[in-house]
């Protein structure tokens, strides 16, 4: 199964209909069933100690794995989120974060997938996430 949004698709719909992480999250590949997204990261993400801090990594997996559904599925934008668990392996570095979203099974009324974390410029996960999301009857 293909993808029916680009990467540039993608992210300018994300700023149409999630205006409040404009610049925050950045899909940066497409592939089928498969994204890479970036969280862009500053001051305001990192927690005491100099890491990046959990709600900024599960914010990262929570929109990667929105973003490869709506690739898959197209604009639609009341996917929503219905279990999500996240596994915190090592201490992020103080920079950008990629996230390598994959959907395990798209069917027709739930996505299931996970996400794993990285700190930019390392191949050692940071944090892997297991997601489920909903998908609304008007696909």
């Amino acid at each position: 199964m293909q993808p029916i949004l680009t990467v540039a698709e993608v992210n300018g719909y994300i700023e149409e209909v999630f205006p409040e992480v404009q610049g925050q999250y950045l899909c940066e590949h497409i592939a089928p069933m498969e994204a890479r997204v970036r969280a862009v990261v500053g001051p305001q993400n990192l927690r005491p100690g100099g890491t990046v801090s959990g709600p900024t990594m599960f914010g990262l997996a929570d929109c990667g794995f929105y973003m490869v559904l709506l690739a898959m599925i197209g604009k639609q934008a009341l996917a929503v989120t219905t279990n999500a668990s996240i596994d915190f392996m090592r201490k992020p570095e103080p920079c950008d974060m990629i996230a390598e979203a994959r959907i395990l099974k798209l069917g027709r009324v739930l996505a299931v997938g996970d996400v794993l974390m990285y700190s930019e410029g390392s191949d050692k996960p940071v944090a892997r996430a297991s997601m489920t999301y909903s998908i609304p009857p008007a696909r």
